[in-house]
């Protein structure tokens, strides 16, 4: 399987989670995602699923500071409909990585583990998206920008092409390259595309 060698410069995303650690799945429940776990399980790199990877990474990091987040803990609020525009996308890679759903999850085990119920749309939130510790009920809100770090001008021209299958085999080679340059690029400046408050 070969892929773009910037996946694995991202930083990595660390979890314990009570569930693995009671069925014996990971040591004492310590999990760690890497973005390219999140690609596989989304079928592509994109900034919007980039996004949802970092929006996770460093809200979690001011969360919950120096201590470990706690994956399936985690409550996950969105301002805008499941089916608006790349929610579903978001909440997918968030699902993934902080095992909160809407009512899809995991139901629980004699009342614990319940990963139900910990992810709302149509939040009344002003950012991206709201992670809150079921603990302590702190919370943080992320937003997330890639505007700043812009597509190189041919990738829309290519990507027409592409899809309508018009595109030589060079030019498809050069969209795609183009593609993942941006992601890339947008990997290297996080500090301008996420705000946590």
């Amino acid at each position: 399987m070969k892929y773009p060698t910037f996946f694995e410069k991202i930083e990595t995303i660390k979890l314990q989670d009570d569930l693995s650690n009671f069925l014996g799945t990971f040591e004492e429940g310590y999990i760690e995602f890497n973005y390219l776990d999140i690609v596989k399980s989304a079928g592509h790199s994109c900034p919007t699923v980039l996004g949802a990877y970092l929006m996770t990474l460093e809200g979690l990091k001011v969360l919950y500071k120096d201590e470990i987040a706690k994956r399936g803990e985690i409550m996950v609020e969105f301002a805008h409909n499941e089916n608006e525009g790349v929610t579903g996308v978001i909440a997918n890679v968030i699902t993934n990585i902080t095992g909160a759903t809407v009512n899809l999850g995991f139901k629980g085990i004699a009342g614990s583990f319940d990963r139900r119920n910990l992810m709302q749309f149509d939040a009344s939130i002003k950012s991206n998206v709201k992670f809150t510790r079921k603990d302590s009920n702190d919370s943080v809100s992320v937003f997330y920008d890639p505007s700043s770090i812009p597509a190189d001008p041919k990738t829309s021209i290519l990507m027409q092409l592409c899809l309508q299958e018009n595109a030589t085999s060079d030019q498809q080679k050069e969209f795609r390259i183009l593609w993942q340059q941006r992601v890339e690029r947008i990997s290297n400046h996080i500090s301008e595309v996420i705000k946590v408050n």
